[in-house]
């Protein structure tokens, strides 16, 4: 399935996603087996890549998929008020929604699913802009710019003095927490006159049809418009190269701040029914062709043989005591006391 494909109909954002093969389907008016998901625009390709090849699988037995995009933190809230089985999510669950979550009795099974590399662009023809420190974007993006820094020169001298139209992630959006945590400091905390939307070709197509634009998005959605776009390469905090994202750089861990992990959660009481069990059971068993298939990065076998193992004991909470974390590895987590 070509990439371009699958991110075309990230266009009907909060809609449920049906696919033209009859692969997904809402089962209303019928007794059929549903597998509900929602949640990132991020972590969609991946489990809609995931879903098509397990409705075409002997493991679905006849169950259905149907998946929404609302967003992390929209996926959660529907997640945590019982209204889906599995949550897409770019970050992991935070303390305010594990404790929507805990009100409502939900309990889940957090599955780290792959690597993103969150990929700052430019327009094509941005040939000033090619390389950016932590320093200038936060300058960009950080609240106290709101209405002040409005032209390129006003970040480095040598730029062109021109204004600086800029794209970014909704702040429903777990892309928008992690990259105000990595480069501002502080999750959500960012300039509000921007483009904004949970939908990240939205974002593309503002990117591209303006030479003067800058914004970031999930690396799937720049390996997809690579003819429209420009990656930005980030000059490593700590090693002071500057980095292009990609599958290497992200493994190696030299793409910094901006390499993250993304998640999959699966509600606990979901798990009982043998769809859900068979879906999860067939994303993890798949997830590593899924990833590579629209262009994000595979963990290594490993971490998949770790979720597996935490998925079938039934190991509820998270790792990450709902906290935002930067440059983590997911190798570093398995050892860790889950929190619910």
């Amino acid at each position: 399935m070509a990439v371009k494909s699958v991110l075309s109909r990230v266009a009907l954002a909060s809609a449920i996603v049906t696919a033209t093969t009859g692969v997904f389907a809402s089962g209303a008016g019928s007794q059929q087996a549903i597998v509900k998901i929602d949640g990132s625009s991020t972590v969609f390709p991946v489990t809609e890549k995931v879903a098509e090849d397990f409705q075409k699988s002997p493991a679905a037995k006849g169950a259905k998929v149907t998946l929404g995009i609302s967003g992390t933190g929209g996926g959660f809230r529907k997640f945590c008020n019982g209204e889906t089985d599995i949550s897409n999510a770019s970050r992991p669950i935070l303390e305010k929604e594990m404790k929507a979550c805990a009100e409502k009795g939900i309990k889940y099974v957090e599955i780290p699913i792959a690597y993103d590399a969150l990929t700052v662009v430019i327009h094509p023809q941005n040939n000033w802009a090619e390389t950016m420190t932590v320093a200038q974007l936060k300058t960009i993006w950080e609240p106290a710019a709101q209405g002040k820094i409005t032209r390129w020169n006003q970040v480095n001298p040598s730029w062109p003095n021109a204004p600086l139209a800029l794209f970014g992630a909704g702040a429903d959006s777990g892309t928008f927490d992690y990259f105000t945590e990595a480069i501002v400091g502080k999750a959500k905390q960012s300039r509000s006159d921007f483009t904004g939307s949970e939908d990240d070709n939205v974002l593309v197509q503002g990117v591209s049809r303006n030479r003067n634009a800058l914004g970031f998005f999930g690396l799937a959605y720049y390996e997809a418009n690579k003819g429209r776009l420009k990656a930005v390469k980030i000059v490593n905090p700590k090693t002071g190269q500057a980095v292009a994202p990609s599958n290497k750089t992200v493994i190696d861990g030299s793409y910094l701040p901006l390499s993250r992990p993304i998640f999959i959660y699966v509600k606990a009481d979901s798990m009982k029914r043998p769809e859900v069990k068979a879906f999860a059971e067939f994303y993890i068993k798949n997830g590593a062709k899924a990833a590579d298939a629209v262009k994000y990065v595979p963990l290594p076998a490993s971490d998949y043989a770790k979720a597996m193992e935490r998925f079938q004991k039934g190991q509820l909470g998270t790792a990450f005591g709902g906290k935002e974390e930067i440059g983590i590895k997911i190798a570093d987590t398995w050892n860790r006391k889950l929190v619910d």
